[in-house]
């Protein structure tokens, strides 16, 4: 575990390290397009973030390769060549569109490509573990293609929800915490060795996400770009294959008893990894929306509009800072959630709390409906927004008892003119009679 969480701060620190001379970088090369009517931001802000990502990703591959522990991965393993391969290649076709914004048929050649890179060099998924069946092994055909679908999935993904400043890093490292856990419990829990390449580009991916989240925190400094979100999903991709079409469910016969029951026992987070349905599932369901909505208007898939859900937040009264925190909410309830009832299935706990943790995120969706008040003994701990007298106009305050005048400073409302405005009213009214008494006639 130690030799993990030194790779995962170095990733770290090189990508935060790095992104501040990024930005400078950016903007002398003039990466910083103009606001779009799909745009949430108000000024230019400098792209090519993905940069830093990468050497991140770079620094913390070549940290494992020396450490003790992790450096039998370099070795009885291609997969971290395969990943930096495809990693790279796809990283330099998000730089270009980051400059020159190409068009996106030539981004998804590109991701094609990329995918196929990393099956030419070994990271490809071998078998999969069906429910009641066991395991089924794959043509090579069948593996290839299976990869290449998954990879462009989870890129596009991440792509289409890197909308709101902190969004697709938060929630990406949110997954990549959960798919760590899950595949450290596979390596060390029942000593799979097929487990450590994904556990390694977990930590790596959770470096390069926490690293990079600082900067790009609202107000965001600089944005990751399709450099950044195509690098961390095909990051995200790629320990997915790993983990979920190498590990074999029969070596886990001893612990589980049966090949069948072993499947049974895993299905939870084995299928889910796949497809990914519940790593990325909120990433995941915006992409299938996004992509029916668009074709019903008769819209290119690949049209960028304003009808994603981080902008769906905002559009009912969501501040931006809330909506991004909602939507981490959701994913981390989907991802550990899984999670957690992958490792003990049969407990209702689990289930009972991942549904009223549900019914929280719901309250939490409907908050700009309703505007909650909080009882008079904790106004002095909430934000005034959620206090009684914030709800009243400031007039109405003044007449309730409830403005500043209840704490000694009486402001007087004149002409219709309250508050600090007001104040400044009548102290020029009073400097203007009394020169006008002084002055000689």
């Amino acid at each position: 575990m130690r030799e993990y969480l030194l790779t995962l701060c170095i990733t770290a620190a090189v990508t935060y390290l790095l992104t501040g001379p990024v930005r400078k970088f950016a903007i002398v090369a003039g990466a910083m397009p103009e606001i779009r009517a799909r745009d949430v931001h108000r000024e230019p802000t400098p792209r090519l973030g993905g940069i830093a990502m990468f050497f991140g990703l770079c620094a913390g591959l070549l940290v494992a390769s020396h450490l003790e522990n992790l450096n039998e991965v370099f070795a009885k393993s291609n997969e971290p060549r395969a990943l930096l391969s495809g990693a790279a290649l796809i990283w330099l076709i998000g730089v270009l569109d980051d400059k020159f914004e190409i068009d996106a048929l030539i981004k998804l050649g590109g991701q094609m490509i990329a995918a196929g890179v990393m099956v030419m060099q070994g990271l490809t998924i071998l078998w999969l573990p069906v429910p009641g069946v066991g395991s089924v092994a794959l043509t090579q055909w069948q593996g290839t293609l299976l990869t290449v679908a998954l990879v462009v999935i989870t890129i596009n993904a991440v792509n289409f929800v890197d909308g709101l400043d902190g969004l697709a890093a938060g929630m990406v490292c949110i997954a990549s915490a959960a798919f760590f856990m899950y595949a450290y419990r596979i390596w060390y829990g029942y000593g799979l060795e097929a487990a450590a390449p994904a556990t390694l580009f977990a930590a790596i991916l959770m470096g390069m996400c926490l690293g990079f989240l600082p900067h790009n925190m609202h107000p965001a400094r600089i944005f990751m770009g399709d450099s950044g979100s195509m690098l961390i999903g095909l990051v995200l991709a790629a320990g997915a294959i790993s983990i979920t079409g190498q590990v074999d469910p029969d070596a886990m016969n001893l612990f589980s008893g049966s090949e069948r029951a072993t499947v049974h026992q895993t299905v939870p987070v084995y299928i889910p990894l796949l497809l990914p349905l519940t790593i990325i599932a909120v990433p995941a369901a915006d992409l299938v929306l996004a992509i029916v909505r668009r074709t019903w208007r008769g819209q290119s898939p690949f049209a960028a509009d304003r009808g994603h859900l981080h902008h769906r937040l905002l559009e009912i009264g969501h501040s931006h800072s809330r909506a991004v925190l909602i939507m981490y909410f959701w994913s981390a309830l989907i991802a550990f959630g899984t999670l957690a009832y992958s490792v003990k299935s049969a407990s209702m706990w689990i289930v009972l709390g991942i549904v009223a943790l549900s019914a929280v995120g719901l309250v939490l969706l409907l908050l700009p409906r309703f505007r909650p008040r909080a009882p008079r003994w904790a106004e002095a701990v909430v934000p005034p927004r959620y206090r009684r007298a914030a709800a009243k106009p400031l007039s109405a305050a003044y007449e309730a008892g409830e403005g500043p005048e209840a704490e000694g400073c009486r402001t007087p409302v004149v002409a219709g003119v309250s508050g600090v405005n007001g104040a400044t009213a009548i102290g020029s009214r009073a400097r203007l009679d009394r020169r006008k008494a002084e002055s000689p006639r």
